[in-house]
């Protein structure tokens, strides 16, 4: 087994050790290597190299016999044989994590052919950082002797891994070698923070993914990882908890900008012939996200989505009526001038709808949303500094010079656009504008 199948790597990969061969296999593979290569231990058990466990393992699945999985993400993949590790040292008495979680070797993806990419993924900020959410929301467990059901090691370099779209499975020592070296100034969410202990790589040995500045200082910093117990992000001191000189800032180096999907165009108006009763497509969702972010939240009961309803209806109608307008030009279908207003911001948001108490709190103990209308050039109130102060708290205050304030200004927007990239969201969607959606998700 090779450490990996790039010339570039720059270190060396560690020493593989011999483990159980695996009892349940009864592929032609296994049973030969049984006979021919294995001897008995103090146990009376048999032992084969890794390499050689592996090897077999990679025959078995490329031929469709037993043992390859479903892709599904809500579940971890089948465990491949596991081998003997250090075990990393433990935690301090900071209470702070520590870097030295064990990792596995390089290697393919684990599991059916079909997870096997045949290259490197070329992928934008925005897909890295949404990539590695899907682990954190899954709460993915720290092992490095598992893989999950994307066919990636779950360990700090298996993240980092399939944030970046490798082909293969690579380890702190092998990483580097996909990235370009940057420095700190330049660090921008999707790069990666890289500390590898080429002397003893299980002590100290780390990788984490950064989100964004945490503070105008750059101090802190959000980070994306994979440790014990599992996935997760938070705000970090810069650069680690531990062994913070000698973590190396990286770049993808197939990083590229985000592809622009075939008949997306928001802007123009798609005509009067894309709403209405029996409608059902994407300008419909598009209307409803554009609607709840001036204020009409409150008409949907389940989000905005492509089939067109009486929510939709009255919706367009309350923001058509907001605007002063009467007649066939608030009948609840949006007509150039309307979709021209919601694409470009313009005219008044639309009020709570009667009975509506204002924003309190929802079913789940969280703010209401007050309405966009709060959130523009020129705002000053209490709610703008509500959002401020929950954005710090999450991790995207970084352009802030003092703190949050009650004023709307250009670093409300640019914390609040930051939150909404890291979401994966695009476009419009990450405006810096923020919507019920937004709102939900902040203070969720």
């Amino acid at each position: 087994m090779r450490p990996s199948r790039r010339e570039a790597a720059p270190y060396a990969a560690p020493a593989f050790e011999e483990i159980p061969a695996p009892e349940d296999c009864g592929c032609a593979g296994c049973a030969g290597a049984a006979r021919s290569t294995c001897h008995p231990d103090a146990h009376g058990r048999t032992a084969v190299r890794a390499a050689l466990v592996t090897a077999v393992a990679g025959c078995t699945f490329a031929s469709g016999a037993g043992g390859a999985f479903a892709a599904d993400p809500a579940r971890p993949a089948p465990p491949p044989p596991t081998r003997p590790v250090t075990a990393p040292p433990s935690d301090d008495a900071t209470g702070q994590p520590d870097a030295g979680n064990a990792q596995g070797a390089p290697g393919p993806l684990f599991g059916a052919p079909t997870l096997r990419a045949a290259q490197d993924m070329r992928l934008s900020r925005e897909q890295i950082i949404a990539r590695a959410r899907t682990w954190v929301d899954a709460r993915v467990p720290y092992d490095m002797n598992r893989y999950w059901s994307d066919g990636y090691r779950q360990d700090c370099s298996g993240l980092v891994s399939m944030a970046w779209g490798l082909k293969d499975n690579q380890w702190t020592g092998s990483l580097a070698a996909y990235g370009t070296r940057i420095g700190k100034s330049e660090l921008q969410p999707g790069d990666i923070l890289l500390f590898h202990n080429a002397a003893n790589p299980v002590a100290g040995s780390h990788v984490v993914i950064f989100g964004g500045w945490a503070n105008g200082e750059r101090t802190r910093y959000v980070a994306y990882e994979q440790t014990r117990p599992h996935a997760i992000t938070r705000t970090t001191p810069y650069a680690y908890w531990k062994n913070s000189s000698g973590y190396v800032a990286y770049r993808y180096k197939n990083l590229t900008s985000q592809p622009a999907q075939p008949g997306q165009d928001t802007k123009a108006f798609p005509g009067a012939d894309k709403f209405g009763p029996g409608a059902d497509n994407r300008h419909v969702t598009e209307l409803g996200r554009m609607l709840v972010k001036r204020g009409a939240g409150a008409y949907y009961t389940s989000g905005p989505g492509p089939r067109w309803s009486e929510a939709d209806h009255k919706a367009t109608r309350a923001f058509q009526r907001a605007q002063g307008w009467t007649g066939a030009d608030a009948d609840g279908i949006p007509g150039r001038t309307t979709w021209d207003y919601l694409v470009h911001g313009k005219g008044k948001d639309i009020s709570p709808p009667p009975g509506d108490s204002g924003p309190g709190q929802d079913d789940e103990g969280r703010p209401g949303f007050p309405g966009a209308g709060h959130f523009r050039p020129g705002q000053v109130n209490d709610h703008v500094l509500k959002l401020g102060r929950q954005l710090v708290r999450k991790g995207f205050g970084r352009h802030y010079a003092i703190g949050p304030s009650t004023s709307w200004g250009e670093a409300d927007r640019r914390n609040v656009a930051e939150f909404q990239r890291a979401q994966g969201w695009t476009g419009t969607d990450a405006d810096g504008y923020p919507g019920e959606h937004t709102w939900r998700r902040l203070f969720g």
